[in-house]
């Protein structure tokens, strides 16, 4: 029986989650690559095919019946043998179209470990080691005391912030330009809490609020225009006085979820996840939806839980058709139980449809994991390659997961035990168990250093 939720009364209305997947854009189309991930043309055409009929049926999405939220905690990692890991990420390529997937875990001794894809230097691993995908987890060159980590920037403990790999890392007179570094550098800011980093753009919470550096183009720094001199420098960015930041994320928006559940959102409309009329909106505000648990932003896609129930909202489905913001504000989506965390990816485009997809994937209360969407390198995790328009349960996890992260082609997990397990394409080495490029239909556990 599918776990059932109250409709948020500012959100559209709520749907089932095959529905929701086909009206909020369904799962990402995988890359090509050699291992034949997402470049075969029946996946391509089934895509075609779910939304045709999803727009031709003239059925309503029916409405979920009423229930209360339920006190869903994230379960409590225990390491029972090093190496274990605490915390785990996704990395970010060069840009926007980098396809190229990686993961990276902060471990049990302060230190961060990476495995996957390199082209940006996403690994930490140094020139020398040159720009190569590994699919053995290695520690990040020189960090130590860490605390926390988003992407390929980390805190250590004395506030020191340290990014690595491509992104906005204040290298250059023009702190707006990117550049990419091989080893962790770090960044002329005062002591801070938390960092998140996009593609262009990079905030921090430091003593006296959040400070933001990077591009402007979505008015996460100031509103449009920007003036000229400013060049991207750290700035500090007004937000409503509040609870602490318990976390941040940055992509084409930027949020700050703090402790007393409530988000704060600023940047383009969508992502913003709530009622504005400017595209986009400099000015931070609130999220209607309170008590958020936690939060995934990947670029253009959000999702995040509040009471064990489980939003996702984002860029529209199909580019050119309706409406900008049909997906802008946040929607319930049905898992088969109450769940703690969930993930996104950013969207992009089908080639000759001008679709555009994403895939999602949740751990719940009892530590199971449960993905949907695009499957052809067995990413959804059911041992199949079946198209998954339901949430599947993932099959073959060994213990309870406390986290999950998810790429358009390959997942990982990871449980209450420490230890990270994934599962999907490896064909940039992220599956991080040391084998050549391939796939795996069953969760295979990463080697951590």
């Amino acid at each position: 029986m599918h776990f059932t939720r109250r409709r948020p009364s500012q959100s559209a209305s709520p749907i089932l989650v095959a529905v929701s997947f086909l009206a909020s854009g369904g799962a990402a189309a995988s890359c090509s690559s050699s291992d034949g991930d997402g470049s075969g043309p029946d996946s391509i055409d089934a895509a075609a095919d779910v939304a045709s009929a999803s727009k031709d049926s003239g059925i309503d999405a029916p409405s979920i019946r009423d229930a209360g939220s339920v006190d869903a905690a994230p379960l409590p990692i225990v390491c029972t043998s090093p190496p274990c890991a605490t915390s785990l990420v996704t990395t970010l390529g060069a840009g926007i179209n980098d396809r190229a997937e990686g993961f990276c875990a902060l471990l049990g001794d302060g230190t961060v470990a990476c495995w996957g894809a390199n082209g940006a230097g996403q690994l930490g691993r140094g020139d020398d080691a040159g720009k190569v995908d590994s699919s053995n987890a290695a520690r990040v060159v020189g960090l130590s005391e860490i605390v926390t980590i988003d992407h390929t920037c980390a805190v250590d403990r004395n506030g020191a912030v340290w990014c690595w790999g491509t992104g906005p890392f204040l290298r250059q007179a023009d702190a707006g330009s990117v550049t990419t570094e091989g080893t962790p550098v770090q960044l002329d800011l005062p002591p801070a809490t938390k960092v998140a980093v996009g593609y262009t753009t990079a905030c921090a919470t430091v003593e006296g609020g959040v400070h933001c550096w990077g591009s402007n183009a979505d008015a996460q720094l100031s509103p449009l225009p920007a003036a000229s001199e400013d060049r991207g420098l750290p700035r500090s960015v007004p937000i409503p006085p509040g609870a602490p930041v318990r976390a941040m994320a940055v992509g084409r928006a930027t949020f700050v979820l703090r402790e007393d559940g409530t988000l704060v959102t600023w940047g383009a409309n969508p992502p913003l996840g709530r009622i504005s009329p400017l595209f986009p909106d400099p000015y931070p505000d609130h999220v209607e939806i309170s008590g958020f648990a936690m939060v995934d932003l990947a670029h253009d896609n959000a999702c995040a839980t509040a009471g064990g129930i489980g939003y996702c909202w984002g860029a529209p489905s199909v580019p050119g058709k309706g409406s900008a913001i049909d997906r802008a504000l946040p929607e319930p989506v049905v898992t088969p139980e109450p769940i703690v965390d969930i993930a996104t990816t950013q969207t992009h485009v089908i080639q000759d449809l001008g679709l555009k997809r994403s895939r999602w994937c949740a751990s719940s209360v009892s530590g199971a994991v449960y993905c949907w969407g695009l499957n052809e390198s067995g990413q959804a995790g059911d041992g199949t390659q079946n198209y998954a328009f339901d949430a599947v349960q993932v099959e073959g996890l060994p213990e309870p997961a406390a986290q999950v992260k998810t790429t358009p082609n390959t997942t990982c997990a990871l449980l209450t035990n420490g230890k990270v397990y994934c599962w999907g394409s490896n064909h940039n080495g992220q599956l991080g168990n040391g084998q050549s490029p391939g796939r795996s239909f069953v969760p295979v556990e990463v080697m951590l250093p």
